[in-house]
């Protein structure tokens, strides 16, 4: 088969697009055609300087397609059905080997594109506001990189639950695409000043929760951006920025970060049946996925270049 691979991790030039063996079904496990691959931000993370797991290695969460192989464990899933899969790497190929448990059915109505973008952003982004960030309706809540996966699941996730969105973005362009999704007030994080605004847009009373994908400097801000009561999720380092923070300022506040990975419990009954939900919703008109360019799997560098650039409204996908 085909695939996008790299030998030695770095920049996006370090793509090759090259023939390699097909993945093996495992009893547990299926094999599906990839028809569509989202790429997520720890696919550009881990391509930049994560572990290689086989050489050459093949990156990559997640991926949606049609089941070709099942192993002989497998009772629940069938040769020809549509799936969209998570994992923990090999999505960027025209075949992609995972665990049947690490696959949802996709409705008749949903495209594989579609599909692709659904489990972790939305699953992420749930885990952020719901389980850890234990929003109320009625909470103020500021999403940070409301452009990005996570940013435009939470957004439409929290204004579903009744929250008041408020969401950073570079630019009055994505800010104005944003307000579209549900957010109330946008900050431009690149002409304004982010705590003067939440000073401005909470009354100076702070936000009940953040939701931070970025880390380093904007995870610091985030933290300051908190109310009293207030917390903090984390999730990822989109930033790239390593920094060391005192915390002991949370205590006068009664203030609280949590660190969230999707991955830790996706197995769990919990999280699955969630994403399961997720899908459901996005197939019934209720949420949307926003897919702002495709590329062809041969063009793998050019993708990942295109994410780093921060232009992208939504999900960058690949197709075989």
């Amino acid at each position: 088969m085909k695939a996008a691979v790299y030998y030695k991790t770095g920049e996006p030039d370090v793509f090759k697009y090259e023939d390699v063996a097909d993945p093996t079904c495992h009893p547990k496990g299926i094999v599906i055609e990839v028809e569509a691959v989202s790429i997520e931000g720890g696919d550009v993370l881990n391509r930049a300087g994560g572990p290689l797991t086989r050489n050459p290695h093949i990156v990559g969460y997640q991926a949606a397609g049609t089941i070709i192989e099942v192993g002989s464990e497998v009772k629940d899933r069938k040769v020809g059905q549509r799936v969209v899969t998570s994992g923990a790497d090999g999505s960027h190929a025209a075949r992609r080997a995972v665990a049947a448990r690490g696959s949802w059915l996709l409705p008749d109505n949903m495209t594989s594109d579609i599909g692709a973008c659904i489990p972790i952003p939305f699953g992420t982004a749930d885990e952020c506001l719901f389980e850890y960030g234990r929003l109320q309706a009625g909470e103020t809540v500021l999403i940070q990189g409301g452009a990005g996966g996570v940013g435009l699941a939470a957004i439409q996730l929290a204004k579903r639950a009744g929250a008041i969105v408020i969401s950073t973005a570079s630019s009055q362009e994505k800010l104005d695409f944003l307000k579209e999704l549900g957010v109330d007030h946008g900050i431009n994080y690149a002409t304004s000043d982010l705590l003067e605004e939440v000073r401005r847009i909470t009354d100076n009373k702070g936000v009940n929760l953040v939701v931070d994908p970025v880390g380093g400097e904007v995870l610091q801000n985030s933290i300051r951006a908190m109310g009293y009561r207030g917390r903090v999720t984390t999730v990822g380092n989109a930033g790239r920025e390593v920094r060391k923070f005192d915390l002991g300022g949370l205590m006068g506040m009664n203030q609280s970060i949590n660190g969230v990975f999707l991955g830790a419990e996706i197995g769990t009954d919990r999280v699955y049946n969630m994403i399961a939900s997720h899908i459901d919703a996005v197939a019934r008109g209720q949420l949307k996925v926003i897919i702002a360019k495709t590329f062809a799997l041969a063009d793998a560098a050019a993708a990942h270049t295109f994410i780093e650039s921060r232009q992208a409204i939504g999900r960058v996908l690949l197709v075989p």
